[in-house]
């Protein structure tokens, strides 16, 4: 990504997005709680804005995680339990280590889980990506930019979450058996500055013949640092999201392709989702509590049309 979405101040533990002007009272709250700030969760909003369309009745905000810390996200929890928050959606950060806090929020409101989930917790539902799938989709594509092999380096924010785990299995299991060896995963607590530092890093140390950027801002940070090293072109790039800059590099040759999510569907569904399982509808939990939404893969044949879909989808 360029930029964040919001402007961190120092102390700041969260910003809350509310999706309407003021709390009225006694309409009941519902929140999406991101993971970053991150043009990702843009998009999200939009859904989540569809949502309080169609159910003026209740209250939708989505709070924005400025630090990756799952102490930041138990911090949040904590202040919309204290509001007396209805149902939350959330994209669990350290799934392993906010299972307590989690289960806190189930026993007294909806919870949900988008974009990474936390299934050993007593949430509801999981809606979103199947991660180890995407990944597959990733190595497909990584396969593709090195037809006779190559080193492979990867980046994303953390490691301690399910979708960063799920993609590099997928990805590991496409590539399984090829020429294409992953050198290393590097990660950065999504920090943009460490993200990009990592990849000057890497190229500055030389053999990488791809980079794969995991997380919806790492793509745009090599795109940028790839450009800024004159190697564009010289060394593969394979991505994940919609970030303008990841689908400019699309467009130009400079990212081979990148795998990109629904996050409008991520905050739509999770709203509406929480509002039937409120009024007591259970008919939209699948056996295996997870609600797939499917991924895509964009490259220079499509990237064009892609970016015109996505101009309409965040025209306010």
């Amino acid at each position: 990504m360029k930029q964040p979405v919001v402007t961190a101040f120092a102390g700041c533990l969260a910003v809350a997005l509310s999706v309407v002007p003021a709390l009225a009272q006694g309409k009941k709250e519902l929140a999406l709680v991101t993971n970053a700030a991150a043009d990702f969760w843009t998009i999200a909003k939009r859904g989540v804005e569809k949502a309080q369309t169609e159910h003026p009745d209740y209250n939708m905000q989505v709070v924005i995680t400025g630090q990756a810390t799952a102490a930041e996200q138990r911090r949040e929890l904590d202040d919309l339990l204290a509001r007396g928050v209805a149902g939350v959606s959330i994209s669990a950060i350290d799934p392993k280590n906010s299972t307590e806090e989690f289960n806190k929020v189930a026993a007294k409101a909806a919870l949900f889980t988008t974009d990474s989930d936390a299934p050993q917790s007593n949430r509801v539902v999981y809606i979103g990506t199947d991660n180890v799938a995407a990944g597959r989709q990733a190595g497909e594509e990584i396969k593709k930019a090195l037809p006779g092999g190559g080193k492979v380096m990867m980046f994303v924010g953390t490691m301690d979450a399910d979708n960063a785990r799920e993609r590099v299995r997928g990805i590991k299991d496409t590539l399984a058996g090829s020429n294409i060896q992953i050198v290393d995963i590097r990660t950065d607590g999504v920090d943009f500055a460490k993200a990009k530092s990592n990849v000057q890093d890497a190229l500055a140390k030389g053999g990488i013949d791809c980079l794969v950027g995991l997380y919806s801002y790492n793509t745009p940070q090599i795109y940028s640092a790839v450009k800024e090293a004159g190697k564009a072109g010289k060394i593969k790039i394979v991505g994940f999201d919609e970030d303008p800059q990841t689908l400019r590099g699309v467009a130009d040759g400079t990212v081979q392709a990148t795998i990109v999510q629904q996050p409008y569907q991520f905050g739509y569904q999770s709203m509406v989702d929480m509002i039937k399982y409120i009024h007591g509808d259970r008919s939209f939990i699948p056996a295996n509590k997870l609600i797939i939404i499917p991924t895509r893969v964009i490259e220079k044949s499509n990237v064009a049309a892609f970016q015109d879909s996505m101009k309409q989808l965040l025209k306010k």
